[in-house]
């Protein structure tokens, strides 16, 4: 019974040691992908110390900093759905001159409005 137990102990430790270098390698790979993103603002710290002589530029009220007004990409999207029924979202952006992965948040949008719908990768009018 004592060799059992003695065994399944040291087996229990090894599978620990290897669940630890597993937990250790996840914590380096999620550390490295949070590290790459940038939420709003700076990192506490991360301020020059002399920015006591610097103005920041005026900006226009009632307007949010680095943001276009009402639907801009969705309303050019869905002109260019109306125009090529069946264009696919890479033709999307090429024609907008955007990286894809934006469309792929706007299109659903227009989806959930009723505008667009999917059939396989095309891109058709809702009312076709």
């Amino acid at each position: 019974m004592a060799e059992f137990v003695d065994s399944t102990v040291k087996e229990i430790d090894s599978r620990l040691r290897e669940l630890k270098e597993e937990v250790s390698k996840l914590e380096a790979a999620r550390a490295a992908l949070v590290g790459v993103r940038r939420g709003p603002g700076r990192p506490p710290g991360s301020r020059s110390t002399s920015t006591s002589g610097r103005r920041r530029a005026a900006r226009r009220p009632g307007r949010p900093r680095g943001r276009r007004s009402g639907g801009t990409r969705a309303a050019q999207a869905l002109e260019l759905v109306r125009n090529q029924p069946g264009i696919t979202i890479p033709q999307i952006a090429e024609n907008l001159k955007i990286e894809p992965n934006y469309l792929y948040r706007v299109m659903p949008k227009l989806v959930s409005d009723g505008q667009v719908r999917r059939d396989d990768q095309g891109w058709y009018p809702a009312s076709s």
